[in-house]
């Protein structure tokens, strides 16, 4: 289906972020963890103002904790007003209006020191190309096909859309490298890395930019040419990083 050109929805199918967000946590699962991987969601914008969680009991299911576990996690978020929780028969726990990922990312870029935030890149990197590189070898083109033609219908201009979309993207070409591992790493670093690539895909101009850097590495991918593919996305990522960089300096003048 082509992508919408607004908003979406907050009762529409969740996207392959929201999804990753309610994974099981194993053993070492506490309310800690809980609580840092839903807060991590709502400043990184994968959980929109105003998306409905699970009830606690299914919380607990997904995370594969104790349901005291995932009250401790609801009442520590909404301690730090992430989480507001509403009674009566459309009650349940929701994020909070107020919530603004890209305020949240400023705040985060902001208190980034530059060595952590390379570092961020540098793993970011070396995850992304391994996928792409391993799906420019594996992946059929005709499933490249099908991530290209959802960025070409692609005409609108909001950036949550156009961001929803290209972290679909990266991760459905990291399913495509067929490494499990890789892709759940993947799922983890693109919702870390998500909220600074927004920063700098603020205008229509970014964000035309950087999809057809996205378009160039998936026509690598589907050419089987796996170093094209991996040179794109260290080109990509170093000039989302010299982006960054600018924004990190200007907020420090401010």
């Amino acid at each position: 289906m082509p992508a919408s050109t607004t908003t979406p929805s907050r009762r529409g199918e969740p996207s392959r972020l929201q999804r990753a967000v309610f994974q099981p946590i194993g053993d070492a699962g506490r309310a800690a963890l809980v609580e840092r991987r839903i807060a991590e969601a709502i400043t990184g914008g994968v959980l929109a103002p105003g998306t409905k969680l699970p009830a606690e009991s299914e919380l607990a299911k997904l995370f594969g904790v104790a349901p005291v576990t995932a009250r401790e996690a609801l009442q520590s978020l909404r301690e730090r007003h992430l989480v507001v929780t509403r009674r009566g028969r459309n009650g349940g726990s929701f994020v909070v209006e107020t919530a603004d990922a890209a305020e949240f990312a400023l705040r985060a870029l902001r208190d980034m020191s530059r060595v952590a935030l390379r570092d961020l890149a540098a793993h970011y990197l070396a995850v992304t190309g391994a996928c792409v590189g391993l799906a420019a070898q594996r992946a059929d083109p005709s499933e490249v096909l099908r991530i290209r033609s959802r960025l070409d219908r692609y005409t609108g201009n909001d950036p949550l859309t156009w961001r929803r979309l290209a972290d679909d993207a990266h991760l459905e070409i990291s399913a495509l490298s067929q490494s499990a591992r890789l892709t759940r790493e993947q799922m983890r670093l693109q919702a870390e890395f998500s909220p600074f690539l927004a920063l700098v895909d603020a205008s229509e101009a970014d964000r035309d930019r950087s999809r057809s850097q996205l378009l160039a590495v998936l026509d690598a991918v589907s050419a089987a040419d796996s170093a094209t593919a991996t040179r794109q996305v260290r080109e990509s990522i170093a000039d989302a990083m010299d982006r960054l960089i600018d924004r990190q300096a200007e907020l420090a003048r401010s």
